[in-house]
């Protein structure tokens, strides 16, 4: 319900107070604009004296676009005046940061930047260019459901020349264009690169921004996502809450697997550091290794790897030394001292990339996540999908760009 009339009272040393009206439940604000500088009564062409002839205060209303106690969440907040000039304007959340925002070339229109979050109570303040100001109040709709996310990379890390920035959303996100406007990607030395939308291996929905070319050393990247009030779209829910990450790229170190020749070897800048003898996948069937480019997704140590998680019954399940996790499908790169007969002359594991205890824990301590793993050869079963891990970088740069939902 509206609230009662307020009256504030403003006074200058030569014309009669001026009067301030503010209806809240309307979120329409009344404001005098009599003068506030100082002018003589013959400047401002009134009589300040309080006798007969008075003229009446001159009132100027102001009104605001979201009202009362359950408005529509997700829209910007907009103020407008009837006559006269804003001078500011400041929309703030209760206990939260105020909302940026920008005046009409004519004067008349306040419009924040971002839309007002659901569940939120904002205070609206405004001035006017004659000394006038007003306030009200309205809170929006709380969320009927919430979208959560999860973000790779975590903050403050240091990271591999492959690393996407990735983020895979807990519901459908149907409203792509509106949430890929809200993430904004700021590097130290202005990297190329693009969103891209796809489906990640778990089957959600997932965005990654990669650069053009593998990131350049050194370089620090920050992601703010300003999503609290953005409406997923249907059966997502809305965002209620922003994120922001900040990361930075280490050395440039890319891991070349050469299926054919059963061999690995890890460059730092250009130079061999490690070349090991391997063996990876057994051809010819579900159990070949992938080809293409895959980024080291995390470094788990000693593992328990079971065949059948990935589809190949009771082939195995062993404790595993060294494990580097190269696809979400069960691919890796780990210590398989039971092989050791077939490195560097046959391929004849169940998938991964094994090799001798000593040779995995060196490259396993050499190695960073996200450090790319460049794989080759005939013996493979095809090439790492996009969501399988961090496939991106099997997809041309062209065809990259083009899964932005702003292109």
């Amino acid at each position: 319900m509206p609230s009662a009339r307020r009256r504030t009272r403003r006074t200058s040393p030569l014309a009669r107070p001026a009067r301030l009206t503010l209806i809240v439940g309307a979120a329409v604000l009344g404001l005098s604009l009599t003068a506030c500088n100082g002018a003589s009564a013959s400047d401002s062409g009134t009589d300040s004296g309080k006798g007969a002839g008075n003229a009446p205060a001159h009132e100027t209303r102001i009104s605001v676009n979201l009202r009362g106690s359950g408005a529509a969440p997700g829209q910007p907040v907009k103020v407008t005046m009837d006559t006269g000039k804003l001078k500011a304007v400041t929309v703030r959340a209760d206990g939260g940061d105020a909302l940026t925002g920008r005046i009409s070339a004519n004067g008349r229109t306040w419009t924040s930047d971002r839309p007002a979050a659901p569940g939120t109570a904002y205070r609206v303040e405004a001035r006017d260019t004659g000394g006038g100001n007003a306030e009200a109040r309205f809170t929006t709709a709380a969320a009927d459901k919430v979208n959560k996310l999860t973000l790779v990379p975590g903050k403050n890390t240091t990271v591999g020349i492959a690393q996407p920035l990735s983020i895979v959303f807990d519901n459908p996100v149907k409203n792509r264009a509106a949430v890929e406007r809200a993430l904004k990607v700021t590097t130290s030395n202005n990297t190329e690169g693009s969103w891209g939308w796809l489906r990640d291996y778990s089957g959600r929905d997932r965005v990654d921004w990669r650069p053009k070319e593998y990131w350049k050393s050194g370089t620090k990247v920050t992601l703010d996502a300003a999503l609290n009030g953005v409406d997923s779209g249907p059966s997502g829910g809305w965002f209620v809450r922003d994120y922001r990450t900040t990361f930075s790229i280490g050395a440039h170190q890319v891991v070349k697997v050469d299926l054919d020749r059963h061999r690995l070897a890890l460059k730092r800048d250009g130079k061999t550091v490690l070349d090991v003898p391997m063996s990876a996948g057994t051809p010819g069937g579900v159990k070949a290794s992938w080809r293409g480019t895959a980024v080291l997704m995390s470094k788990e140590g000693t593992i328990n790897m079971r065949s059948e998680t990935v589809g190949l019954g009771d082939a195995y399940d062993k404790m595993v030394d060294s494990s580097m996790r190269l696809t979400w499908s069960g691919m890796y790169a780990h210590a398989a001292p039971w092989n050791a007969a077939y490195f560097g002359a046959a391929n004849r594991s169940s998938g991964c990339v094994g090799m001798s205890d000593a040779n995995a824990a060196e490259l396993y301590r050499q190695v960073r996540v996200g450090d790319p793993f460049e794989i080759t050869g005939a013996d493979a079963k095809g090439t790492v999908a996009e969501g399988n891990g961090y496939g991106n970088w099997n997809v041309s740069w062209a065809d990259w760009r083009a899964k932005s939902s702003l292109r």
